[in-house]
């Protein structure tokens, strides 16, 4: 398996990969690889993560929250046929 060397790389891009390998649990050799392989289309490109980052801004409902919202909002899902006439 050939190796490549890259050259002019700053600590600034040197650090964010880094970063990036670390947060993935992988070795920076194996996280660029795997960056190397997706960026020209020889492996799956990742699905957007879904992140909760704003949850406490926005607010959550619980199961039962919802459930409760549901049953309120059920009038709403009903048609009064004599205003459609």
């Amino acid at each position: 398996m050939p190796n490549i060397s890259i050259r002019g790389l700053d600590e600034e891009a040197a650090d964010a990969l880094k970063r990036a390998a670390a947060q993935k649990g992988l070795s920076l050799n194996t996280y660029v690889v795997d960056l190397l392989r997706r960026s020209v289309g020889i492996a799956p490109v990742e699905r957007l993560q879904l992140h909760h980052d704003l949850d406490t801004l926005a607010g959550t409902w619980s199961d039962e929250e919802a459930r409760e919202l549901e049953a309120r909002l059920g009038a709403f899902e009903q048609i009064d046929e004599d205003l459609w006439r």
